[in-house]
């Protein structure tokens, strides 16, 4: 299901039942038949874990979990469970994202400066706009509601969000192991249109040209995730 530190593993045994361990893997004896009871199941484990400290950066919000090898979101198949978004980063499973490469009628890119108080690299550089897919929401629903709470606009035409394709991400975190898939959109702006952030998760927007952002991405001031979205808006161009 994941890729989970040797660090959680103690942990893991500790307060998820039916888990054993060996040298090189942990196994959970799942024996519930339904996503809504092994979710449930892993929910439990995941608030006492955060209760005793061991689990950080607690959002209030759940991720559907289907395999790791779904490259896509599959909301007309049953998810095999739906637990706290913190959790997919503690246990190392796949979780989804959507990011907005948001271009000027010039060609240059709107892209935002992370909040300073973000708890997950603040400061850096980002597309447009990013966000993970909650459980429920559609990748569209998920973009339209980003583009507003990072950016200030308004999706009053989905057309006008292009497909760019998918890229997947797998690196170390500080709390776990990121393993995401990022489903890219591009959006072309109008001219005059100057994104305003609503929910304080960006500090600052900036439109650069691409040597800027090249330059920017090189020196390291775009998070991993954001840079690997330009480059695949780039490449799924019409």
């Amino acid at each position: 299901m994941g890729h989970v530190m040797r660090a959680h593993v103690p942990h893991l045994l500790r307060f998820l039942k039916s888990t054993e361990a060996s040298p090189s893997q942990l196994l959970w004896k799942v024996y519930a038949s339904n996503p809504k009871e092994r979710s449930q199941l892993l929910q439990s484990a995941l608030q006492l874990l955060r209760n005793h400290g061991h689990l950080g950066g607690w959002r209030g919000e759940r991720f559907s979990y289907w395999s790791n090898d779904t490259m896509l979101p599959q909301p007309a198949q049953s998810e095999f469970l739906r637990v706290e978004r913190a959790g997919f980063l503690y246990l190392g499973m796949l979780s989804h994202a959507v990011h907005i490469n948001g271009f000027a009628p010039d060609g240059r890119l709107w892209c935002g400066q992370r909040s300073a108080t973000k708890s997950t690299d603040p400061g850096l550089w980002d597309n447009l706009t990013a966000g993970g897919l909650p459980a429920g929401e559609s990748l569209l629903d998920c973009a339209a509601r980003e583009l507003w709470e990072e950016a200030g606009f308004t999706l009053n035409h989905p057309a006008a969000l292009q497909p760019a394709g998918y890229v997947r991400i797998s690196q170390m975190a500080p709390r776990g192991w990121h393993d995401e898939v990022l489903h890219v959109f591009n959006l072309t702006l109008a001219d005059g249109f100057v994104p305003c952030n609503q929910d304080g998760e960006v500090q600052a927007f900036e439109k650069l040209s691409a040597p800027d952002v090249m330059g920017r991405i090189t020196a390291g001031q775009f998070t991993p995730d954001a840079a690997l979205a330009i480059a695949q808006g780039l490449l799924g161009m019409d």
